[in-house]
């Protein structure tokens, strides 16, 4: 078989790793020419190409004949390659698909069954809880996909019980053949539209998690969207459609009764029955300060998670261990430090409006000091701003890009006092932002830097940008 990989960023080089172990001859393409001599030492056995231009990389990749085009999630669905290769009919994949089709059998000739789940926010801390609860529960169950070990080599070396897979809409996209145990979409609303071509593309990428799932397509009972991706989904005979609430779970479902989790979807009696998942204490080291409310969407999250690692077998004393134990990923709700009563937290991976007002929503009225901005990408924030406003204290605003969150605050928050960062040096604007929230922070408030934007205006990455905010706070401390 001839593939040609595009984007040789990790996940590109190890569909090239795996697919040359397997025989295959590969060619690999990327548009920056650093990625390609990186790439040159890990792929001796490839035919490498630095290509530019949209349009001629996929001239080029196509006169290469390969079978099969796998492309990177930097590759946007309206790319020259795309139209190019269904002319050709030349299939192009994923790495996820390309994993799923290279998945090594275990000792019984069967596979180790996935779990997979998206949403615009939340994914990493959900598949962090899942990949916790699977192993709680005697599993061997990496959390991979959109994090972690490319998929492709922990599928193709096998060794495992289960996977908890985290699918971005961009690995969606192109994945046509997954067929999971189970599958949830947590919640979904406008982001990487660009990508998409519009919201359409969008929610059809994003609903492609339920395709072929054979026990259960887990979705959330107060976003009818992802209602309505399951009513749609082509999915086994048998399969169920399994919603998780913040409130008392109906027949078929999990939720919170009082401050308890309860499974009534995965006992043998769920009519009259309920199984015990854990308690809001089992979350605690969870909010975001010490002795502070677990936020709603962490409940969600870890209900979530608790039904599809119920559909996998595990049982609930496993699933309250995993969440007493769990502790998030870096960038997502941390706390990072504690001065002068002042909580400081990381929400660095609050990219989107959506996310950022999970965040806010979770403190008390008027005592928030929130830092936001950077590259907005086209988002507009009226809505997060007129939702938000009465949680805040203050907002110090950071970023190329801060006009968007700046009219929105002066249409909706005008009374919220403003201080706008101008450092554009990535080190410096964080420590200006929080000299300037230390300011105007009183004793019981917190500082959340959840900014609501993409970091690639003056930070390589969220955690660049999260890295840059824990190192500031420090530097306070002392």
């Amino acid at each position: 078989m001839r593939l040609g990989i595009v984007g040789l960023g990790a996940s590109g080089r190890a569909a090239a790793e795996v697919a040359t172990t397997l025989g295959a001859v590969v060619a690999g393409y990327d548009a920056s020419a650093a990625a390609v001599e990186a790439a040159a030492a890990d792929l001796p056995g490839a035919t490498l190409a630095h290509v530019a231009d949209p349009a001629a990389l996929a001239a080029a990749v196509l006169d290469g004949g390969p079978d099969v085009v796998v492309v990177s999630p930097g590759v946007p669905s309206h790319a020259p390659l795309y139209g190019a290769a269904a002319a050709a009919g030349v299939p192009v994949w994923s790495e996820v698909e390309l994993a799923w089709r290279v998945r090594a059998p275990r000792a019984d000739g069967t596979h180790a069954p996935w779990l997979t789940l998206t949403g615009t926010n939340g994914k990493t801390t959900t598949v962090g809880m899942l990949s916790a609860m699977l192993q709680a529960g005697g599993l061997t169950a990496p959390a991979v996909g959109n994090v972690g070990e490319p998929i492709v080599r922990v599928a193709a070396a096998g060794g495992v019980d289960a996977l908890a897979v985290e699918l971005s809409s961009f690995q969606l996209h192109s994945t046509h053949s997954v067929a999971p145990l189970a599958s949830a979409c947590l919640n979904i609303a406008a982001d990487h539209l660009d990508w998409h071509g519009g919201w359409e593309g969008y929610w059809t990428d994003k609903a492609r998690v339920f395709a072929r799932t054979e026990l259960a397509c887990v979705y959330s009972t107060a976003d009818r969207q992802t209602r309505r991706m399951v009513e749609e989904a082509e999915v086994a005979e048998g399969c169920r459609a399994i919603g998780f609430r913040l409130g008392s779970p109906a027949v078929g479902e999990v939720g919170l009764v009082e401050d308890v989790l309860v499974d009534r979807a995965f006992v043998a009696e769920r009519r009259t029955h309920a199984a015990e998942l854990g308690t809001l204490a089992d979350l605690a080291q969870l909010a975001p300060r010490e002795g502070g409310d677990v936020p709603p969407h962490v409940i969600a999250n870890a209900l979530a998670a608790a039904a599809l690692a119920r559909a996998a077998g595990v049982e609930p004393g496993a699933v309250r261990g995993a969440l007493r134990s769990f502790r998030p990923d870096h960038h997502r709700i941390e706390l990072v430090g504690t001065v002068g009563g002042v909580a400081w937290v990381n929400d660095s991976k609050a990219t989107n409006a959506h996310a950022a007002r999970a965040s806010l929503a979770a403190l008390p009225d008027g005592t928030a000091v929130w830092i936001a901005g950077g590259l907005a990408k086209g988002a507009t924030f009226d809505e997060l701003v007129a939702e938000v406003a009465v949680k805040l204290r203050a907002v110090v605003l950071i970023g190329k890009d801060r006009a968007p969150l700046r009219d929105a605050l002066a249409r909706h928050a005008p009374q919220v006092p403003r201080f706008e960062v101008e450092a554009g040096d990535d080190g410096e604007v964080m420590r200006q932002a929080v000299v300037a929230a230390s300011r105007l922070a009183r004793p019981g408030d917190t500082v959340m830097m959840a900014p609501a934007s993409a970091s690639m205006d003056q930070f390589v990455s969220y955690a660049h940008r999260g890295e840059a905010f824990t190192r500031a706070v420090a530097e306070l401390e002392g």
